[in-house]
C-alpha cells in the first residue's frame, strides 16, 4: 500500500519535472538560507515577522503591549492637532489597560492608567516651545555689527595665503 503511494507521488513529481513546473523556481541556485547556522526553533516566526514587515511587538503579552504604548504616548500625541484629540487617543488607551486590569491575562506586570493631564501638560509645553522656534526663525536676524566689516565667505578647503 505505502509502495503504490510512493510511486504514484514519484510519478507525479516526473510528470511536473517534464513539464517544467519546477524551472524557474525563487532561489534556484542559490545556497539555502541560514544553512550554516545553528537550529532555533521560532525560526517561522521570525521569518514571517520580517517577510510581512511586522513590528516585533506583536510577540509581547497583553500587559507588555500596553505598558509599552504608555511609554509611547508623548510621540504618539505629539502631532494631534488639539486638545479634544489628545484626550481621546489617552482615554482609548486607559480603556484598554482598565479592560486588561479587569480581567488580567498573561505575566502579572504593573500597568497603571495614564495620567491625562500630565500628557496634555507636555503636549502644551511641546507645542509652545515649537511655536517659539517657528517665530524666531521667521523672524530676520539683526546685525549689530556694520556691513562694512562683514566677514567674506571662503571655501573651507582653500586657504588664504
Amino acid at each position: 500500500m505505502v509502495d503504490a503511494w510512493e510511486a504514484a507521488v514519484e510519478a507525479q513529481i516526473r510528470s511536473a519535472q517534464d513539464r517544467g513546473e519546477f524551472d524557474n523556481l525563487p532561489g534556484l541556485g542559490k545556497p539555502i538560507p541560514g544553512r550554516g547556522l545553528p537550529y532555533d526553533e521560532s525560526w517561522w516566526i521570525k521569518s514571517f515577522l520580517e517577510r510581512e514587515a511586522l513590528p516585533t511587538d506583536l510577540l509581547l503579552p497583553t500587559p507588555l503591549q500596553l505598558r509599552r504604548r504608555a511609554e509611547q504616548v508623548p510621540d504618539e500625541v505629539r502631532d494631534l492637532p488639539t486638545e479634544e484629540s489628545v484626550r481621546a487617543f489617552v482615554g482609548a488607551l486607559n480603556a484598554e489597560i482598565v479592560a486588561w486590569l479587569r480581567c488580567p491575562s498573561g505575566p502579572r506586570v504593573t500597568v497603571r492608567p495614564v495620567n491625562v493631564d500630565d500628557v496634555l501638560r507636555r503636549w502644551r509645553a511641546e507645542r509652545e516651545l515649537l511655536a517659539a522656534r517657528r517665530t524666531t526663525a521667521a523672524t530676520p536676524a539683526r546685525r549689530d555689527a556694520p556691513s562694512g566689516t562683514r566677514r567674506r565667505w571662503r571655501w573651507p578647503w582653500r586657504r588664504d595665503r
